[in-house]
């Protein structure tokens, strides 16, 4: 009788410890050794452009700098147009159980359905670099915030610096980008707001998928078949390298001006050179950060905060400064 009450009393010792605690035992664990961090995740498009590649280098730098606030998880694809394996991505993450994913999506539409997913799974979304399709978010009822630089305005200040070096009813090519992306959209309109106002002449307007080899293609078609052409406006810098190539081989290197948008390192060597006439600088190595930021007050408050614009800032040739 005696040995079955001291089993009682130790049972109900141990559940009343472990009841109290009960629910409270990860906060205990956590208050302890302190908060988990919270993961995020950073889903870029091509690692294969370099801009990718220095937004990522930013992001680490910014995670080197503030170990104890967050642990980040960088993933990127391997070329512009595999949206399927964005998707992939995402679903990794929401498996891996991330606190955040701040993404760069391929296309403005096809990403945001797995993303909606996510943020029903409690997951914060932040949208970067290319904005997703307002259309699409209402139609779905998802508010993702979106913290990136205005492209129109970004591309109309390349189309205007050229515009003042070209006379009225100039002949001029444009070379988008992926046409369901938001930012290329935008681009290309800040390149027509730009050649309308100044009275040059859009003669063709083609699509080269963000991707060197494929404008260096179109370039080269371009510059057969428009043989006054006086300008080629490249939604990225990376299209532009290709277009720069073209009339390299064509001889016309010179005399056809070459605008690009993002100023990676290879652009900037060819401002030195006076091979590009102009870029955009939309801060590659902070635009992610931006997002990661953004996200953190999020975690923390609990809240969606509007749209944040990030800055955008011509960037010419070092002698024509």
């Amino acid at each position: 009788m005696f040995r079955c009450v001291s089993i009682l009393i130790v049972f109900l010792a141990v559940n009343t410890i472990f009841g109290c605690s009960g629910g409270d035992a990860k906060k205990h664990s956590d208050t302890a050794s302190g908060p988990a961090k919270p993961k995020i995740a950073l889903i870029m498009k091509s690692l294969a452009n370099e801009f990718f590649l220095t937004m990522e280098e930013g992001a680490r730098a910014h995670n080197t700098a503030n170990p104890d606030a967050y642990e980040l998880i960088a993933e990127g694809i391997k070329d512009e147009l595999d949206v399927n394996r964005q998707i992939q991505l995402v679903e990794q993450m929401m498996a891996r159980q991330v606190n955040a994913i701040i993404i760069a999506p391929a296309d403005s539409k096809a990403l945001i359905p797995v993303c909606q997913r996510a943020m029903d799974a409690g997951i914060v979304v932040v949208n970067i670099d290319n904005k997703f399709d307002d259309g699409v978010l209402q139609e779905r009822g998802v508010k993702i915030p979106f913290v990136g630089p205005n492209n129109r305005t970004g591309a109309y200040l390349a189309g205007a610096y050229l515009a003042e070096r070209l006379a009225k009813d100039d002949p001029v090519a444009v070379i988008e980008g992926v046409p369901s992306a938001f930012n290329a959209i935008q681009r290309k309109l800040g390149f027509e707001d730009a050649m309308k106002e100044g009275g040059m002449r859009i003669v063709t307007s083609q699509v080269a998928d963000w991707e060197m080899a494929k404008a260096n293609r179109v370039a080269s078609a371009i510059i057969t078949e428009q043989p006054e052409l006086k300008a080629i406006l490249c939604a990225n810098d990376s299209m532009a390298l290709g277009a720069v190539a073209a009339l390299r081989a064509a001889g016309k290197l010179g005399q056809v001006k070459v605008i690009g948008f993002d100023n990676i390192s290879a652009a900037q060597e060819l401002l030195a050179k006076g091979e590009l006439l102009a870029t955009v600088d939309q801060h590659a190595d902070q635009l992610a950060v931006f997002g990661i930021e953004f996200a953190l007050k999020m975690l923390q408050s609990g809240e969606a905060p509007s749209d944040q614009e990030t800055p955008v800032d011509l960037i010419i040739a070092p002698a024509a400064s």
